[in-house]
């Protein structure tokens, strides 16, 4: 009890007070979302148009669920209602959405409906018709209507989410942009975003409350969508625009740390939230609308040179925090893990240059959306320290490590102090397991998020802190050693420790050297065993001893205290939403306390 206490009074009891007038309010019908009514509006939602864009080839889209299923197969329209993760059907997609419950065990995980109504194909069609394929209109007209018919407003799944309608509005913005119909919508279209943000504005607070990307993308729906409206006539626009203004501003202030790290701890919903400010930049700038505050602007960039400091060699990124396949803008032909469109896309936005030097297809949502490219190029990358966040970045010319410490603000969604992920060029040699589902069974709800999904020391076989639900930890750790990144002959190093809610404590020590990199564990105050967990790269390696050989790469850890167990087992990652594959794990138990000295050396790259 003491600990939910803690909890909730690091949660803040505004948001406390917040999310229980929603549930009550909803469930008693006082909130007014409950008396929404609207009828279903029937296209055309977008004409036809002529471009002048001169492109080598004509675009073929390839519509994908969470980035990696294929859905070429799926009849045509979709059935809005079928999980494209089990292939089972909401029952009664007809009732109002409030009375459905949030985890239906019947259906699965609801993200599995909700995939196909985020509008990603509006925005996949509407660059396939702009770049000369005739047939992707008609397509995409087929699939709005079809759409609209099967969710009338606010009955069924589709409409249980202010976020998963905020998503909706953005998708629909950004494809006016890219067909060149903003100035002059179809009154089809502006009915849909007039309908969607009924349902958004009423249940705003809830999304306030979570202190994630929920607020930032309803307060982004109800800005564009609220000048959209109010540019073509429609007076309510003016308090939707003015609420959406608002709750931005509020939250770049509150979510975004000074060094640019993001509440949610979380790679890739630092994605969507950076995504979100720049769909709303290019949106603001497409109206002619006034800036927003010089804060604001200080908090974005913050923000896109975060995302641009973990970027690796290909696009890809550190696996780091909740993975819940979301990818907003996919304007670009490139896979979900490559981070390069939108990066792109925020520096030249925020900080008016180039963050990747070399052109690519990642300049696509760029010359879609009207934004000119820089030619201002970004500085080398360096080593870095974030601080507000948590992070330390090292670098050199072959070896990228990130080291993961405890700095909870906000309530962490992984028990992962310490962890550390090592990339050698596009190797990621060392790696985060990622979260795979938020709708499980056991042994995955609780592997995932948990200590043995990264690399750090797990003490006692339990998490570092108690876990109270589904999305909540308790005792929340809190970083007592900290160096920071310093120079020393030996190479750059940083340090930082941390003691659990029962007494264990944990000091990791980094330091990356010309081809070597030595990490140092000092571990106590634990009762019987400590494992340390190096989560590899899945292929080839061989266990010598205490040392490890695979790839050009050699691990040998040694420890001040005897060894209980020095072997590979198998574990487990997920790098798209709802997959998981094997990979190897070496774990090195212990059962007193003392050091553990891992040291990785590897061929020249």
């Amino acid at each position: 009890m003491l600990t939910k206490v803690k909890t909730a009074l690091a949660l803040g009891m505004a948001n406390i007070l917040r999310v229980v007038w929603f549930r009550l309010s909803v469930r008693f019908g006082l909130n007014p979302v409950r008396g929404l009514r609207a009828a279903v509006p029937k296209g055309p939602f977008f004409r036809t148009e002529t471009f002048a864009d001169e492109v080598a080839l004509i675009y073929k889209y390839q519509p994908t669920g969470f980035g990696y299923i294929p859905l070429n197969e799926v009849q045509n329209p979709p059935d809005w209602h079928v999980s494209i993760l089990t292939g089972h059907r909401c029952p009664n997609p007809q009732r109002p959405w409030y009375v459905i419950p949030d985890f239906a065990t019947e259906l699965g995980d609801v993200k599995g409906v909700w995939e196909l109504s985020r509008f990603d194909w509006v925005l996949g069609f509407a660059r396939e018709y702009r770049e000369g394929n005739v047939a992707s209109l008609a397509r995409l007209e087929a699939w709005l209507e079809d759409w609209a018919r099967a969710n009338p407003p606010y009955c069924g799944p589709n409409w249980k989410c202010g976020q998963e309608a905020s998503i909706r509005v953005m998708h629909l913005a950004m494809a006016s942009v890219t067909l060149g119909q903003v100035e002059k919508p179809q009154s089809a279209l502006l009915q849909l975003v007039e309908i969607h943000l009924q349902r958004i504005a009423p249940t705003i607070l809830y999304a306030i409350a979570q202190d994630n990307n929920h607020g930032t993308s309803e307060a982004a729906a109800l800005f564009i969508g609220g000048s959209w409206l109010l540019k073509h006539g429609v007076s309510a626009g003016e308090g939707w625009q003015r609420k959406g203004r608002k709750w931005l501003e509020n939250r770049a202030r509150r979510l975004i740390e000074n060094d640019g790290s993001f509440s949610q701890y979380s790679v890739n919903y630092h994605r969507v939230m950076l995504d979100t400010f720049s769909i709303v930049e290019v949106w603001r700038k497409h109206l002619g609308l006034s800036v927003f505050s010089d804060h604001y602007y200080a908090k974005a960039a913050a923000a896109t040179e975060w995302l641009w400091a973990i970027l690796q060699p290909g696009g890809d990124a550190p696996n780091l925090g909740a993975n819940d396949g979301a990818r907003l803008l996919p304007l670009a032909a490139t896979d979900y893990r490559d981070f390069r469109p939108s990066v792109q896309l925020a520096s030249a936005l925020f900080c008016q240059r180039r963050a990747v030097s070399e052109r690519g297809e990642w300049d696509v949502p760029l010359r879609l959306l009207g934004v000119d490219v820089p030619e201002t190029p970004a500085p080398a990358r360096a080593s870095r320290q974030l601080d507000d966040g948590g992070y330390a970045i090292l670098r050199n010319e072959q070896c990228f490590a990130l080291l993961r410490y405890p700095r909870f603000r906000f309530r962490p969604g992984q028990s992962d102090a310490l962890h550390l992920d090592v990339w050698l060029g596009t190797r990621n040699l060392l790696r985060d397991g990622g979260s795979y589902s938020y709708n499980t069974e056991e042994p995955w709800q609780s592997y995932f998020p948990g200590v043995r999904s990264h690399n750090t020391v797990q003490f006692d076989g339990r998490d570092q802190m108690p876990r109270l639900s589904r999305f909540l930890f308790g005792e929340w750790l809190k970083t007592c050693r900290y160096q920071p990144i310093t120079d020393t002959p030996e190479g750059k190093v940083v340090l930082a420790g941390y003691r659990d809610y029962k007494g264990a404590s944990h000091t990791r020590k980094v330091v990356l050297g010309n081809r070597q990199l030595r990490i140092e564990d000092e571990i106590s105050g634990f009762s019987d065993a400590a494992i340390l967990r190096w989560r590899l790269e899945p292929g080839k390696w061989d266990l010598n001893g205490q040392r490890l050989l695979g790839n050009g790469t050699v691990i040998e850890v040694v420890t001040s205290m005897p060894v209980i167990r020095f072997e590979l087992v198998i574990g487990w990652e997920s790098r798209y939403y709802d997959q998981k594959t094997e990979l190897p794990v070496l774990e090195i138990e212990v059962a007193e306390p003392g050091r553990l000295t891992t040291e990785i050396t590897w061929n020249t790259l």
